[in-house]
């Protein structure tokens, strides 16, 4: 089995900064991690390389600092990295992203073999859209399967995988037929780590480096700034809340002081007593 994760070096949402005319992320000086998302999506593909047999190769596309990422990935026991990266890519915005991707896991279907699975994270912490993935399977045709918790089932022989994904309300268990795109939650498995040899072969392993003419790009008006459509309005931060959390202490009946914070919270705010009431209802 051929598993290919898609994975994206962000810069650490702790430092990020936004260019002031262009309102993209400036990432130069700024220091970046994998998104944590992907390590979920990593995983598991870890576990389904590890219990089916085959191949996981990681992708990503950015800069050429992008490497370290992937070498990461490598040693956390990833067996193969292709980096994407050329200047027409800068300022991607979902639409260019999933484009460029699409072409790369075309390439690598044709040099590597075609992914039965591909893994990404549900979305990223730079831009959380969620888009890319989705956008990789409507352009690959792979049928998609986003928001998953577990993996239930996966039959080789017959090409199918079962998984369950969480919605509102509750589980779906669903079953469908490969190849397929997998979006996974967060805190759906634990990161495993790597061992020192793995780490040691890891630095020394070839990234597997391609730019736009290498997966085939020929029209580049489909990359970077020139090929996405999304206009960034205006990017701020949040304002800090006034309010600070309060401190109840109980001293007697914690259900009764419970029940008259309860209705204190719905006095304030009737809608949400409403939503509660009709929940509980539907559900009952």
């Amino acid at each position: 089995m051929h598993i290919v994760v898609c994975i994206k070096q962000v810069p650490d949402s702790a430092q990020i900064r936004v260019h002031p005319v262009t309102n993209t992320i400036m990432r130069q000086g700024v220091p970046t991690i994998i998104n944590p998302y992907d390590l979920f999506a990593l995983e598991e593909a870890l576990r389904l390389r590890d219990a089916m047999g085959g191949e996981v190769t990681v992708l990503t596309m950015g800069p050429p600092t992008a490497a370290d990422s992937l070498r990461k990935a490598l040693a956390f026991g990833a067996d193969r990295a292709v980096l994407l990266t050329d200047r027409y890519f800068a300022g991607s915005d979902t639409l260019a992203t999933s484009y460029a991707l699409s072409m790369a896991l075309t390439k690598i279907a044709s040099e590597f073999g075609k992914p039965e699975i591909i893994f990404t994270g549900k979305q990223t912490i730079d831009g959380d859209t969620a888009q890319v993935g989705p956008g990789i399977a409507k352009r690959l045709d792979y049928n998609q399967l986003t928001y998953i918790s577990r993996i239930v089932e996966t039959d080789v022989a017959k090409g199918e995988i079962t998984v369950e994904r969480r919605a509102e309300g509750g589980i779906q268990l669903l079953k469908t037929k490969m190849p397929a795109l997998i979006t996974m939650l967060e805190a759906t498995n634990e990161m495993r780590r790597g061992a020192i040899e793995t780490a040691l072969k890891a630095a020394r392993a070839e990234v597997v480096t391609w730019n736009a003419e290498a997966v085939g790009i020929e029209d580049l008006t489909k990359c970077g700034l020139r090929g996405s459509p999304t206009i960034v309005k205006r990017v701020f931060a949040p304002e800090a809340r006034s309010e600070k959390a309060q401190l109840v202490e109980v001293d007697g009946d914690a259900g009764a002081k419970a029940e008259a914070l309860i209705a204190e919270i719905f006095g304030r705010a009737p809608a949400v007593e409403d939503d509660m009431r009709e929940f509980a209802a539907t559900h009952h």
